[in-house]
C-alpha cells in the first residue's frame, strides 16, 4: 500500500471545499454544553484585545504631545508626561498579561473538548482498526494530540490577531488620514496621501511574500508526516525490542530509522531554503518601513507645515497602518504551518466519516440464539477469494473447532463474526448472548494486573477472591499478589502467560459463547487441556468456536469443520 498516495488522495478530495470543512470542524465547540464558558471567555479576550488596540491609540496620541514638549524644551510637560506614560504601561501590561491567560484557558478547554470528540469518534466504528487496515491516514495518534493542540492555539490567535488588526486598521487609518494632509500628484490633489502609500506597501508586499513563501504549506505538511512517521518507528523498536536483540537486527533498524530521519533532515533542508528567502524579504520589508513613513512625510515638515510631534505621530500611526495591512506577511508562515495542520485533520476526519458512511459488504447482526453463516465471501484487498458460497450453522451449546491451511480465511473468518472484515458478501447472524472474543495475541492495557484480567470491564467489577481464583484456575499462581501493581504486563508475561490470563479473563466474564482465534498456540499441550477443561467444567453450557491447528484441540470439539478451496467442510472427529 502506498501510504502516501493514499494520503494525497484524501487530503485532495478536501482541499476544494478547505474554509467550509474547517468551518464545520470549528463550529461545533461554540454550539455544544460548553457554549456559555466558551462565548464568555472568547468575548473576554476579544475585549482585552480590543482594548490593547485602544491602548495603542492612547500611546499614539501621547507620542504627539511627548515630542511636542521635547521640541519645546518644556520640562514640566516632560515629567508630566513621563508619569502619564508610566500609568498607560500598567494598564497596557495588566491587559496583556490577562489576555495571554484568559487565551490560554480558552485554547486548552477547545483542545479538551475537541480531543475528546475525536477520541469517540476514533473508537467508534472500529475506526481505529478500520483506519489502520486501509492505510488512509497516517499516524492518528499525532493528528488527535498534536494536531489538534495546534490547531486550536493557531486558529485563536490568527482569529483573534485578526480582529485586532482589523480594529486596530480602522482607528490609525482615521488618524492617519486626519494627520497626514494632501499632496498633489501630476496636477491631482490626493487627500490622505499617506494612508495610500501604507496600502500600496503593504499589497506589493503580500504578493510578494506569498509568491516566496506559499511551497512552506506543503513542506510544513510532509514535516509533521515525516516526524511522526520517525516516532512510530522508534515506538516500534521498543515494542518489540526482545525480538529485535534476538534477530541481532540493530544495523537493519539502524538503516530504517536512518532513512526516516533521511526524510525529516531532506524535507527540512527545504523548509529552511524557503524559509531563508522569506526571510530575507520579510526582514528587508520590516526595515524599510521603519524609514519609509519619514522619507514621505519629511517633505511636510522639512516645509515647516508640521511640528516634530505631528511628525513623529504621523510615523506612528503609519507603522500601525503599514503593520495591520502587513499581517498577511507577519502571518504567513503561521498561516502556513496552520493550513497544514488543517488538512492532516481534515483528511483524518473526511477518513473516518467515509469508514462510518461505508455500508457493510457483510451483514452481521446479533439476533436469535444460534449462528448462522449464510452464502458468506470473504475477499481480500488484492482481490482473491478466501471463502465462497459458505454455510454453516453453530446451535447454542455446540464446540466447533475451525481448521484449514495458513491463509485459508479460518482467522478472517473470525474477524468477519466480529465486524471487522470489510470485504466480501452474505450473512452472518450471531446469538444475541453474552459472548467474548480471545484473538491469538491478547491485548492487556498498561494498568494494574486487576484491570488487565477484567478487561473491558473496570477492575472493581470483580471481588478479590474471584481474581485469585481464576489466576489458580489458569496457573498463574505467582501473579495473585501483583494484583495491584501497576506495570506494562504485554512486556512482564512471556506469550503464554499472556494466552493463560486471557483464558482467566474469560472465566471472570463468563461468556455464552466464546470465540478463539489460535488462543492456545503459546502453551504446551498440558496447559491447552487443562484451560479448555475448566472453560468446560466451570460454564457449564458454554458455545465455542475455535481457529486452531493442533490435533490435541479436536477431543474438545464435538464439531470439526474445515476451510478447503474456499468452502466449510463439516468433517467427522474421531475420539
Amino acid at each position: 500500500m502506498n501510504q502516501n498516495a493514499e494520503y494525497s488522495a484524501v487530503n485532495d478530495a478536501v482541499r476544494g471545499q478547505f474554509f467550509r470543512k474547517v468551518w464545520a470542524m470549528t463550529t461545533p465547540y461554540w454550539r455544544s454544553e460548553e457554549k456559555g464558558k466558551a462565548w464568555t471567555l472568547l468575548i473576554a479576550v476579544i475585549a482585552l484585545s480590543l482594548f490593547s488596540v485602544a491602548i495603542s491609540v492612547w500611546i499614539n496620541s501621547w507620542y504627539k504631545d511627548f515630542y511636542n514638549a521635547l521640541q519645546k524644551k518644556d520640562e514640566a510637560a516632560f515629567w508630566q508626561l513621563i508619569l502619564y506614560f508610566c500609568g498607560i504601561a500598567t494598564v497596557a501590561i495588566l491587559g496583556a498579561v490577562y489576555r495571554l491567560y484568559l487565551t490560554q484557558m480558552l485554547t486548552i478547554r477547545w483542545r479538551a473538548w475537541l480531543t475528546e470528540h475525536h477520541f469517540k469518534r476514533w473508537l467508534g466504528h472500529k475506526n481505529y482498526y478500520q483506519l489502520e487496515q486501509g492505510g488512509y491516514t497516517d499516524n492518528p495518534d499525532q493528528r488527535i494530540s498534536e494536531d489538534l493542540n495546534t490547531f486550536t492555539a493557531n486558529t485563536l490567535s490568527l482569529g483573534l490577531g485578526l480582529i485586532r488588526t482589523v480594529v486596530s486598521l480602522v482607528s490609525f487609518s482615521i488618524i492617519l488620514w486626519g494627520v497626514s494632509g494632501s499632496i498633489e500628484v501630476f496636477g491631482i490633489e490626493i487627500p490622505g496621501y499617506m494612508f495610500w502609500c501604507a496600502l500600496l506597501y503593504a499589497a506589493v508586499g503580500s504578493w510578494l511574500t506569498h509568491l516566496i513563501g506559499r511551497r512552506l504549506i506543503g513542506l510544513n505538511n510532509q514535516q509533521q508526516r515525516f516526524e511522526a512517521d520517525l516516532r512510530f518507528s522508534m515506538v516500534r523498536v521498543r515494542e518489540n525490542a526482545e525480538s529485535i536483540a534476538l534477530y541481532n537486527g540493530e544495523p537493519n533498524e539502524n538503516r530504517r530509522l536512518s532513512n526516516r530521519f533521511g526524510l525529516v533532515w531532506h524535507n527540512f533542508w527545504d523548509i529552511m531554503r524557503v524559509s531563508k528567502r522569506l526571510t530575507f524579504f520579510t526582514s528587508g520589508y520590516g526595515q524599510i518601513a521603519i524609514i519609509f513613513p519619514f522619507i514621505v512625510a519629511a517633505p511636510r515638515y522639512l516645509a515647516g507645515k508640521i511640528e516634530l510631534g505631528e511628525l513623529m505621530q504621523i510615523n506612528s500611526a503609519f507603522g500601525n497602518v503599514q503593520e495591520n495591512f502587513s499581517w498577511f506577511i507577519s502571518a504567513y508562515a503561521d498561516l502556513a504551518a496552520w493550513r497544514a495542520t488543517c488538512d492532516r485533520l481534515l483528511s483524518f476526519r473526511q477518513a473516518m466519516t467515509d469508514n462510518e458512511e461505508r455500508a457493510p459488504a457483510i451483514d452481521v447482526q446479533n439476533q436469535g440464539g444460534e449462528l448462522k453463516v449464510h452464502n458468506l465471501g470473504l475477499d481480500l484487498a488484492d482481490g482473491r477469494h478466501l471463502l465462497t458460497s459458505a454455510d454453516m450453522t453453530v446451535d447454542a451449546g455446540d464446540r466447533v473447532m475451525l481448521s484449514g491451511r495458513s491463509g485459508s480465511g479460518k482467522s478472517t473468518l473470525l474477524r468477519a463474526m466480529g465486524h471487522l472484515w470489510p470485504a466480501g458478501h452474505g450473512s452472518i447472524r450471531l446469538p444475541a448472548a453474552r459472548y467474548l472474543f480471545l484473538p491469538q495475541k491478547p491485548y492487556l492495557p498498561i494498568g494494574t494486573l486487576r484491570d488487565a484480567l477484567s478487561y473491558p470491564q473496570p477492575g472493581d467489577t470483580y471481588a478479590p477472591e474471584r481474581y485469585q481464583e481464576v489466576l489458580e484456575i489458569c496457573r498463574l499462581p505467582h501473579l495473585m499478589a501483583r494484583l495491584d501493581e501497576a506495570n506494562h504486563w504485554q512486556r512482564m508475561l512471556s506469550p503464554g502467560e499472556q494466552q493463560r490470563l486471557a483464558f482467566a479473563r474469560a472465566l471472570l466474564y463468563a461468556p455464552q459463547w466464546l470465540y478463539m482465534d489460535e488462543a492456545t498456540s503459546a502453551m504446551d499441550e498440558e496447559d491447552e487441556a487443562n484451560l479448555y477443561q475448566a472453560l468446560i467444567d466451570r460454564l457449564p453450557g458454554l458455545s465455542i468456536v475455535s481457529v486452531g491447528h493442533r490435533s490435541s484441540l479436536k477431543r474438545f470439539h464435538p464439531r470439526h469443520v474445515r476451510i478447503d478451496s474456499g468452502h466449510l467442510v463439516e468433517q467427522t472427529v474421531t475420539a
